[in-house]
């Protein structure tokens, strides 16, 4: 045998070496792609319908936004409804109750000022009791005031 041939013999295992090697690494890169392949099947069996759980969700939550902006629009337009009904009776009954309860205070002051003692002027009448009137002295709290 010549140099040559022993040097074929070894190119020729070499060669059947590596196409050997590529062979299991292609086997497994395919066990790998079939594996990967059933995983994202079975991940987009189960997200389908995680998805359309998701979507009925929001759109269940839509609708419940929808009636709560409507009760807020009605509690809204009911508080503007009271506030223009305050406003109205205020104006109706105020000035001529304002009126009548100045006209009954000049009366009950009329009235007392005939009934009025010479040592009852200056005090004055809190729920039916009589409070002297403020002495220029010393206040409560022994200030001046």
């Amino acid at each position: 045998m010549t140099g040559g041939e022993v040097a074929g013999i070894l190119v020729a295992v070499f060669w059947a070496i590596l196409v050997s090697f590529l062979a299991v690494v292609l086997v497994r890169l395919a066990q790998t792609l079939r594996a990967t392949t059933r995983l994202v099947s079975e991940v987009t069996e189960q997200a389908v319908p995680l998805l359309a759980d998701a979507s009925a969700t929001v759109r269940s939550a839509q609708t419940q936004l929808d009636r709560v902006d409507a009760i807020a629009t009605d509690v809204q337009e009911v508080t503007s409804n009271a506030s223009a009904l305050s406003t109205t009776v205020a104006s109706t009954f105020g000035g001529p109750l304002v009126k009548v309860a100045a006209f009954g205070y000049g009366v009950r002051r009329a009235m007392g000022r005939t009934d009025e003692t010479p040592g009852e002027r200056g005090r004055t009448v809190i729920a039916g009791r009589s409070v002297p009137p403020a002495r220029g002295g010393r206040g409560r709290w022994g200030r001046k005031g």
